[in-house]
């Protein structure tokens, strides 16, 4: 597609082409420069400071500029390094109200489009928090594929500034006549791809062709991705013009930025039926830090992990695409609150690219059966964009299906250059995709250590003294039992999401009542499997317990969680009589009895 470009928009040189953001040397004034100096607005800068963010990250320093000055940007950089920021800053500051007057638009002026629903509620919530600070005029709309055609018209009518929504629901509103591709070429001005690498990944190429005709050539394009692919070339050859890449290059060793050096690696060496027995030694023994995400392959494989867990009363709560949308934002604002301190979240890509690979004829065949199973989101995507907060442990319970999984998935924890840690359970049968990861990462760090190093804090010894224990439990997590469990886990799910959903938009309070990490189980956990008795801990397992507990309490974060505090307060507010002392009605008793005693004898007497 031909872009009509502005004479200060000329074809970037080769050297400009590709621009590394440098934390050393010759840069090293280009760092030190604030918002201010970016040139964002007044207002946007007083809404980051409200926000405690008074220093851009090295990416948005030269992505910034340069989207106030109109150029194409592609930004390559890890997760957790602000692009958001880097490409919502500049976007909010172009839509802002101009003092000339306001044109009449009949579609958005801008547009952000994501893989996902989670990561479409993430930037939505973003944008309308930067507004909102900052105090201006600006209508921003979440659209979402299910929603109903009078939600979509409603929404859209206006119109509104910013449009943030998928794909697919851009093509439901262009064939629906919600959206009209004379109106988005006269008013579009910015269109930003977010996760660009995963856009084609989900089947959204058919999509984003659809679209394409309806951009003008006077609209400013970006992109956005953590990693380079064919995928993203193949955006920019279809969407952009002679754009800018910016890479965030921390390192001369390009594969060592791929993973924070502020995220520990390590890796267990187990059987595939070993893998619920050294999970529960990590946890039971406490040796990794809280909050914990869990990756499984399979929604089964989740289901049977919270069974297990709920067994030695470990309460967790699960994520996948089965479950409804408004639950699984309650699920993750819950988790991101610290409510809870487990959450088994279920990385089905490979399950989507299988159920791609099927052909028409089964899928067909298998809607007509009965027993269908439930519809699983395509939409969703639990591996990236999502902002889970204050992870401080991934554990991968399944090994991912390539490097980039593992990337991405190791990505939820260290963001914002904070520290975190990653554990992998490899098993016989995942030691090729193993080898693949490491051979991706690169076999040696600088200093000429793994990367990704054996876990040393957990003794064959430990691991044996919970196998009896975790074996016995093990047996009895059944597959009737994990089928049941998940069928229930849905109905509640459904029952929160759906019949109660208009009860919670007038009473917003009531949603800390509802809990995703309810036991699923239908017996309660047996007492002497709550704890690990002393006697069997080695002295090494005792140390390094020891030295998580100390971590945590010099993060400040030695308490197991608020649910239980949140309950105290509860009760005690909910029911005023607890508040009083027991013993007080019986001394007013007393006194009563001995007044009314002491009466009776003196008109005993008087009547004598």
């Amino acid at each position: 597609m031909n872009k009509q470009k502005s004479p200060q928009d000329s074809k970037p040189t080769p050297e400009e082409e590709k621009m590394p953001v440098e934390r050393n040397g010759e840069q090293e004034e280009e760092e030190e420069k604030t918002f201010e100096e970016l040139g964002l607005d007044h207002r946007l800068i007083r809404a980051l400071l409200k926000k405690g963010v008074d220093k851009p990250f090295p990416i948005q320093r030269v992505a910034i500029p340069l989207i106030l000055q109109g150029k194409d940007v592609v930004a390559q950089a890890r997760t957790g390094t602000g692009k958001t920021f880097a490409y919502l800053l500049p976007l909010i500051q172009k839509l802002f109200p101009s003092d000339s007057g306001l044109k009449s638009r009949l579609a958005p002026g801008g547009f952000i489009l994501v893989p996902s629903r989670e990561l479409c509620q993430q930037v939505y919530k973003e944008a309308v928090s930067l507004v909102e600070l900052c105090r201006v005029q600006l209508k921003i709309v979440q659209l979402t594929s299910g929603m109903p055609a009078s939600d979509l018209r409603a929404a859209l009518a206006g119109p509104p500034d910013l449009l943030v929504t998928t794909p697919k629901c851009i093509r439901d509103c262009l064939s629906a006549g919600l959206l009209h591709p004379a109106s988005i070429s006269e008013s579009l001005k910015i269109l930003v791809l977010d996760e660009a690498d995963l856009l084609l990944q989900f089947g959204f190429g058919d999509d984003l062709k659809a679209l394409t005709p309806a951009i003008p050539r006077c609209c400013q394009c970006l992109l956005m991705s953590a990693t380079s692919s064919p995928d993203v070339d193949q955006l920019k050859k279809l969407i952009l013009h002679n754009p800018f890449v910016l890479t965030l290059s921390e390192a001369e060793d390009v594969k060592d930025e791929v993973i924070s050096k502020n995220v520990q690696q390590f890796w267990i060496s187990c059987n595939t039926s070993d893998k619920l027995l050294y999970v529960l030694a990590l946890i039971k023994l406490e040796l990794v830090l809280k909050k914990v995400l869990i990756f499984t392959n399979t929604i089964d494989a989740g289901f049977r992990l919270k069974l297990f867990f709920e067994k030695f009363g470990i309460r967790s709560a699960i994520l996948n695409a089965e479950l409804p949308q408004n639950s699984r934002l309650h699920i993750l604002e819950e988790f991101n609150a610290g409510l809870f301190d487990y959450l088994i979240a279920t990385d089905d890509n490979q399950i989507k690219e299988k159920e791609q690979a099927i052909g028409d004829k089964d899928v067909a065949s298998r809607k007509s059966r009965k027993g269908a199973k439930p519809k699983i989101d395509s939409e969703f995507g639990v591996v990236r964009g999502i902002d889970f907060k204050n992870v401080h442990t991934v554990i991968n319970f399944d090994m991912p299906s390539s490097a980039s999984g593992y990337v991405h998935r190791t990505g939820r924890t260290g963001r914002a250059y904070s520290a975190g840690a990653s554990v992998s359970l490899v098993s016989p049968e995942e030691m090729e995709i193993f080898e693949e990861i490491k051979s991706f990462l690169g076999e040696e760090d600088d200093n000429g250590a793994n990367i990704i190093m054996p876990f040393s804090l957990l003794t064959k010894d430990a691991v044996e003294s919970l196998r009896y224990r975790a074996e016995d439990v093990a047996r009895s997590v059944t597959r009737i039992a994990v089928r049941e469990s998940r069928a229930q886990d849905l109905r509640n799910e459904i029952l929160n999401s759906e019949k109660l959903k208009a009860h919670f938009e007038v009473n917003p309070r009531d949603l800390d009542l509802l809990k995703h990490d309810k036991v699923l189980s239908k017996d309660p956990p047996a007492r002497h499997l709550r704890d690990v008795p002393d006697y069997l801990l080695d002295q090494k397992t005792r140390d390094a317990s020891k030295m998580v507990k100390l971590t945590r309490a010099a993060m400040g974060d030695d308490k197991s969680g608020r649910r239980q505090g949140a309950k105290k307060r509860y009760r005690k507010s909910r029911d005023p009589l607890k508040s009083f002392s027991a013993e007080a009605p019986k001394r007013v008793g007393k006194d009563r009895m001995k007044g009314e005693g002491k009466g009776r004898k003196s008109k005993k007497q008087k009547s004598v």
